[in-house]
């Protein structure tokens, strides 16, 4: 017996009463048949609703053979009068997503006549498939576009169509429909076949923000918020905003400029290591012993610097050069041995000290979790005896 679907004849509908007529096990709880339901289905890319059952916990529902199966976390009494509830800020939610979503791939396929090949609408994101090249500034054009269509608060039209009547309809659809089609129509923007929930004006969409874009299999991917959504992502950017706008004492809207200045003194601060890593290699090269193995603690050094001191060393000396320096949880470190092969150092000290690392015959770098130079300048020092 088909399901009545509540969901289509009001989707503001939270409250309502059905007869159970089936309720049978399933894996995560029992699945219960009703013979009818203001409980939206998974499916067309939209999740399904949530609520309660006469106090049972309805925490999937989907479609099977246009029979609606609610997955709950009880039985419930076959033919019984039972109240259902709808959770209605996540069945709002998919509304004002699914419907925003419509008003974007209209928008966008109408303008680059493209076809929407993909859509999912995810907890926090609603992601949309396009097989066309858009530019970031294409979409900001069309981001404004769809808010303007939001503010003239159009009605939504939601009829089933089939046969001649479908066939004059120009509608977009993944793939060739008979028999009664559910078409949904944002006048002036979209026209697509969906069997979703959606808001009855688009004023009730509240707002649209595409947050990125990324080539995608020779398209483009978009994230996009809509609704509560929108307002909680921009709320939460302009919160981050303003937090970094205390640390570079600059306000939300000129922090890329203050951004750019700090780039452009961390890279002359770079240089200026650079130079004096330089001249600490120097002046540790011509301090070693031609022939002689060194081991050496070099606070401060980065990754390059401890490269550059052990290889300026070992030049000097022609033998195994091990420099270290103190970062985060332990030690780092550098190995060379000119003309020979100083990997199997390597592999001893990372296993001795939990290290990671490695690198080539000549010269291999990492970490380790040790954080005492003496202990590893006692095992470099016996190791090489």
């Amino acid at each position: 017996m088909e399901t009545e679907k509540l969901y289509y004849a009001d989707p503001f509908l939270t409250d309502f009463t059905a007869t159970v007529l089936d309720c049978q096990p399933g894996k995560n709880g029992y699945l219960v048949t009703l013979d009818r339901t203001a409980f939206y289905p998974e499916g067309g890319g939209q999740p399904a609703d949530h609520g309660v059952l006469d106090g049972a916990v309805v925490t999937d529902v989907h479609e099977k053979n246009s029979v609606i199966l609610h997955n709950v976390d009880r039985a419930v009494e076959i033919g019984k009068t039972v109240t259902g509830t709808i959770d209605w800020g996540r069945r709002f939610d998919h509304m004002q997503q699914h419907s925003g979503e419509h008003i974007c791939s209209g928008l966008i396929c109408e303008r680059f006549h493209c076809d929407n090949v993909g859509f999912h609408m995810g907890a926090d994101i609603v992601t949309i498939d396009f097989n066309a090249d858009i530019s970031w500034e294409e979409l900001l054009e069309i981001e404004a576009k769809a808010n303007q269509y939001l503010y003239e608060n159009h009605p939504i039209d939601i009829q089933f169509h089939r046969g001649a009547e479908l066939e004059a309809i120009d509608y977009r659809s993944k793939k060739a429909l008979e028999g009664d089609v559910r078409i949904v129509a944002f006048p002036g923007a979209d026209c697509c076949a969906c069997c979703g929930t959606h808001v009855s004006t688009t004023g009730q969409v509240g707002a649209i923000k595409i947050l990125s874009a990324q080539s995608y299999k020779g398209g483009t991917r978009l994230a996009v918020v809509c609704g509560e959504r929108a307002h909680q992502s921009i709320a939460a950017a302009w919160q981050d905003a303003a937090a970094v706008g205390t640390l570079l004492s600059s306000a939300p809207g000129r922090l890329l400029p203050a951004v750019q200045n700090l780039q452009t003194a961390e890279a002359a601060l770079k240089q200026r290591l650079a130079a004096m890593q330089n001249a600490l290699s120097e002046a540790l090269a011509q301090a070693a012993v031609p022939g002689q193995p060194a081991v050496l603690h070099c606070d401060g050094a980065d990754g390059d610097g401890l490269r550059r001191i052990c290889l300026a060393v070992s030049a000097r000396t022609n033998a195994l050069t091990a420099v270290l320096a103190s970062g985060g949880q332990g030690l780092a470190y550098a190995l060379c041995l000119p003309g020979g092969d100083v990997r199997p150092v390597c592999k001893a000290l990372n296993e001795a000290f939990g290290g990671r690392g490695g690198g080539k015959p000549g010269f291999c770098q990492g970490s380790l979790a040790c954080t005492d130079f003496a202990d590893v300048q006692n095992f470099l020092v016996n190791y090489h005896e």
